[in-house]
């Protein structure tokens, strides 16, 4: 039987941003996950406060040289890639210079977001599936971790949907505690229709706060796993009645194993193991 593809997509992985729930689960997961004998690609948006030259990363000359189109502009794609010597792991990043450019990570020095934030988590998960079409790697698994990478799930069943490179992928997604206060650009929706989502699926971004965009990841997930014991009240109940396999992980030193085994179960079409 050949290896599961399993594909990582995180706002945040440890050793190139600030240590964090998401960006140490995100660094340790995909290695965990080799290490059970799954095939794995990883990726990241590259912020302007990563620093090229200590982490070695270099331009993939032949992955970078796309146009993806945001709300009627033109904004060049560039892939990135470098590796993490210790987990033996390369961790490829998505790249523009208007999005990316800025010396900060997800948000803004004081905390505030960036007005385009819709933009970037748009162009993000755009860049990532293009980049993962011209590699010619067809994952079995997507799993997205952090807020930006939520509407993911919605392209591949949106705007991908007549792709067969993604049309057996099972989709993950990972809910956790770090969030944003109000909401992103009040035209996300629209910008999501332009770009060929229908208006019923951008339906649920039409307030595109921290917790709508949860939903819209767990609505389009085969599987969610939530970390932590303190996720929003609403949340908790929404990802509850939704069609998702679900499970919690309060304890990071589990994470490879009850992911590694969600993965099994939803490859191999076993009944959900869906907590009490």
């Amino acid at each position: 039987m050949s290896k599961a593809r399993i594909l990582y997509v995180s706002q945040e992985i440890q050793p190139f941003c600030p240590e964090t729930i998401i960006s140490r689960i995100s660094r340790h997961l995909p290695q965990g996950a080799h290490e059970k004998d799954k095939e794995i690609r990883v990726f990241m948006p590259r912020y302007g406060k990563i620093n090229e030259r200590r982490h070695q990363l270099h331009e993939v000359i032949r992955l970078s040289g796309m146009n993806l189109i945001i709300d009627d502009t033109d904004h060049p794609l560039i892939i990135k890639v470098a590796s993490i010597p210790s987990a033996r792991m390369q961790v490829y990043f998505i790249d523009n210079e208007e999005f990316f450019k800025r010396k900060a990570y997800v948000t803004q020095e004081d905390g505030e977001m960036f007005e385009d934030a819709d933009e970037r988590s748009m162009f993000f998960v755009r860049g990532v599936l293009e980049t993962v079409k011209k590699l010619g790697w067809v994952p079995d698994v997507i799993h997205s971790h952090g807020w930006m990478s939520a509407p993911l799930g919605m392209y591949v069943k949106e705007v991908y949907k007549n792709d067969a490179h993604f049309s057996n992928s099972k989709l993950v997604y990972s809910i956790y505690e770090d969030g944003f206060e109000g909401v992103l650009n009040e035209n996300f929706s629209k910008k999501l229709v332009q770009d060929g989502v229908s208006e019923a699926a951008a339906e649920i971004v039409k307030e595109p706060t921290f917790v709508n965009l949860n939903k819209l990841a767990v609505h389009y997930s085969d599987a969610v796993i939530v970390n932590g014991e303190n996720i929003d009240s609403e949340l908790r109940t929404f990802v509850d009645n939704s069609d998702s396999v679900s499970i919690t992980c309060d304890n990071e030193d589990n994470i490879v194993a009850e992911a590694t085994t969600l993965y099994d179960t939803i490859l191999e079409g076993k009944p959900a193991l869906v907590e009490e």
